[in-house]
């Protein structure tokens, strides 16, 4: 049988740690992590979010590996909506990185802590 997306995404939030946008911008001074947007280039052009690293859901994987070996580094993954970072989150910790958060509220609220 097929699965919706509503229930991966269900099932993903027993797997994957989840945090607001200002909880992830406010450890990131701390903690010297990284905010990663996995929206596609189109979608960055169209609503740029300051301080973050566009690396698109398709690459996340290779270019975490190159750029960012380090599994210790906490990682705030985002999105426009909070499911694609929940997918990516839970495929980096795949991966083996060990401190990955996704931020699941949508990037209009991502939008005002920022600006």
């Amino acid at each position: 049988m097929l699965k919706t997306i509503p229930t991966l995404v269900t099932e993903i939030k027993n797997k994957v740690k989840i945090t607001t946008a200002i909880n992830a911008f406010n450890d990131t001074k701390q903690n010297n992590g990284v905010v990663i947007d996995v929206r596609e280039p189109s979608e960055v052009v169209e609503n740029i979010i300051e301080g973050t690293i566009n690396i698109p859901r398709g690459l996340l994987e290779m270019k975490m590996l190159q750029l960012y070996p380090n599994a210790e580094l906490p990682i705030y993954i985002h999105c426009a909506s909070g499911v694609r970072a929940m997918f990516a989150a839970e495929q980096l910790q795949r991966v083996g990185y060990k401190n990955v958060k996704a931020i699941t509220c949508n990037i209009d609220e991502i939008k005002k802590i920022k600006d």
